[in-house]
């Protein structure tokens, strides 16, 4: 039998499978392979070391307002993003997986503590961190890191854009100087603040906020101005000479807190445990894609670390909430302002967090009079930011899949929640996947002659009565469930003809369900006294054939020559038959 030209893939049995599976997990947790911090982390520090001070002395400036704000936007305090970004910060530096990520408070991790917080208080907000933490690191002691290339353009693009859409309605209550609306949902929140605003003492709040968002204009032109820092300064010593009557930040600790452990009871455990696996999940997507970004804006620096960015992100995250602090994830924002400010190793992520920590001791006074209506002003930009034009016009010219897939996202960010944001967006780009392979998988009625790797195929004259007596099918691309039915309707509705010839060395996938079509076809054919033969097929789609009893082995052949041989053989065979018992 002549060999196959196709490259087959290598196949395990399912057993293997376990075994390789349970061969890298285990691999992972007895030698932590990859995973631990090592000397080759900071090769380069010796000739990048100053460009790497300075880009974190750049980051640390643009993180100082966004921890402050997203501190104060999580509820829990400014104290606690700042924490966060401290303590967070230096973990995931020195033991994640990325040479270039800032890790801190997010936006996204804002809009999942939010409801959180209002069903069960500030006070477990740590202990959330923890739990979460511990999870994560369980993803990547559990090599878990590769999912990320899973996730499809649109859907990245469409959880950012609903994130910014969120970030955005929920300033409102910092923006007009009125309470939070006490629904777990933003929009329905959002309509509760609006009801309860009281106008006149808003004009105060809302002038210092359009301050704060006219003073981010000059960064259209001088982008590397720390401009958000300028902002807030400028907002805070109008507010203060005005003596405007706004809120202000607040008392804040000048140090970090003493690392202690969150009480804990199982109830409470039990309770916090959903919670806690969605924190985990949106931690780890937004860090993975924080990072994959961070890769794609610096090609020659050593790609990230999948699972140990997992693995520091999720001791990251333990480290904050032991020192009273907020769930981390990486930030998009700061590690792309970090890797535009020249960083090139660790250093620079280590730098930040310093200078946040020295802030804190040395400028918690200045900081305490900040007005949270600046940090709603700044938390605004950042959110037009995540809503891109630019995205919503390359994703609306590409495909109709991608369309849909963006528009599900993005509208399942703002209503649903966060990580089912993520997991419908993937389903869905997966059905247009699926719709798109249906429709590219052919199956045709085909004539003689055929060109082929054996050359030019047809009836030669002493087999020219088989011409209308054999049909002959080919399939290209996929016989799966999703075009199924159209096979069986395809080949089973041929009349007149007392073989059908189906050619399969096109095609490249075939699951159970194409096999069933296939079982199927076969049946409605012999009952019609209409026999197969199969071309074509390799050795694993052979073998899926056999596991659903599709048809017997022997009635397949590689060679289209050797189906037409095949099929004059069961025509004489059948007219022999007929022969000797009267029929002819």
């Amino acid at each position: 039998m002549k060999r196959d030209y196709r490259v087959e893939p290598r196949r395990a049995s399912a057993q293997q499978s376990l075994t390789d599976a349970f061969g890298l997990v285990g691999g992972h947790l007895i030698s932590l392979k990859g995973l631990w911090p090592r000397r080759s982390d900071y090769a380069e520090l010796p000739r990048t070391w100053s460009r790497d001070l300075l880009a974190g002395v750049t980051v640390g400036v643009v993180a100082l307002p966004l921890a402050l704000g997203f501190g104060v936007a999580s509820g829990a305090g400014a104290a606690a993003g700042l924490i966060t970004a401290v303590v967070a910060g230096i973990v995931a530096a020195v033991f994640g997986g990325s040479h270039l990520q800032v890790s801190g408070p997010t936006g996204a991790m804002t809009v999942v503590l939010l409801p959180v917080i209002a069903q069960y208080g500030v006070q477990q907000v740590p202990l959330l961190a923890v739990m979460a933490g511990a999870m994560v690191v369980l993803m990547g002691l559990t090599a878990m890191g590769q999912s990320i290339e899973m996730v499809p353009f649109p859907v990245v693009e469409g959880f950012t854009t609903g994130i910014g859409v969120i970030i955005l309605l929920q300033q409102l209550p910092l923006l007009l100087g009125a309470p939070k609306g006490e629904s777990e949902s933003t929009l329905m929140a959002t309509l509760q603040t609006l009801q309860h605003t009281d106008w006149p003492v808003a004009v105060a709040p809302l002038g210092v906020a359009a301050l704060t968002v006219l003073l981010h204009l000059p960064a259209l032109r001088y982008p590397k101005l720390p401009i958000s820092l300028i902002a807030i300064a400028v907002a805070t010593v109008v507010a203060e000479v005005a003596a405007l009557p706004v809120d202000r930040i607040g008392e804040l600790p000048l140090g970090l807190p003493a690392p202690a452990l969150p009480s804990v009871d199982w109830e409470t455990l039990r309770h916090l445990a959903a919670p806690a696996l969605a924190v985990a999940a949106l931690a780890a997507l937004e860090s993975l894609l924080a990072a994959r970004v961070a890769d794609g804006m610096v090609p020659d620096i050593g790609r990230t670390q999948p699972d140990r960015e997992l693995v520091g992100q999720g001791l990251a995250n333990v480290a904050s909430g032991l020192f009273g602090g907020l769930p981390a994830t990486g930030a998009i924002a700061r590690t792309a302002v970090n890797v535009r400010s020249g960083a090139r190793t660790r250093l620079a992520s280590l730098t930040h967090a310093v200078l946040l920590l020295v802030i804190m001791a040395a400028l918690g006074p200045i900081v305490s009079r900040i007005p949270l209506a600046a940090l709603g002003g700044v938390l605004v930009v950042v959110a037009f930011r995540m809503i891109d034009p630019g995205v919503f016009r390359t994703i609306f010219r590409t495909t109709r899949a991608d369309r849909n897939t963006f528009v599900l996202t993005l509208l399942a960010t703002v209503f649903l929640d966060l990580v089912l944001a993520v997991l419908v967006g993937v389903a869905m780009a997966a059905m247009m996947s699926l719709r798109h392979m249906a429709k590219y998988s052919i199956v045709r009625r085909q004539y003689l002659p055929a060109d082929t790797r054996e050359g030019v195929i047809d009836y030669t004259p002493d087999r020219e009565h088989l011409r209308d007596r054999v049909a002959i099918f080919r399939v290209d691309g996929a016989l799966f469930y999703g075009d199924a039915n159209r096979f069986i309707e395809l080949v089973t509705g041929v009349e007149n003809v007392d073989v059908v010839i189906i050619r399969f060395h096109r095609m490249q996938i075939l699951d159970a369900s194409g096999g069933e079509a296939l079982k199927d076809t076969v049946r409605q054919l012999g009952r019609r006294d209409i026999d197969v033969v199969a071309q074509g097929m390799t050795a694993a789609q052979l073998r899926t054939v056999v596991a659903v009893d599709a048809f017997d082995p022997a009635m397949h052949v590689v060679e289209l020559s050797e189906a037409i041989t095949r099929a004059e053989g069961l025509i004489a065979a059948r007219e022999a038959q007929r022969g000797g018992d009267g029929v002819i």
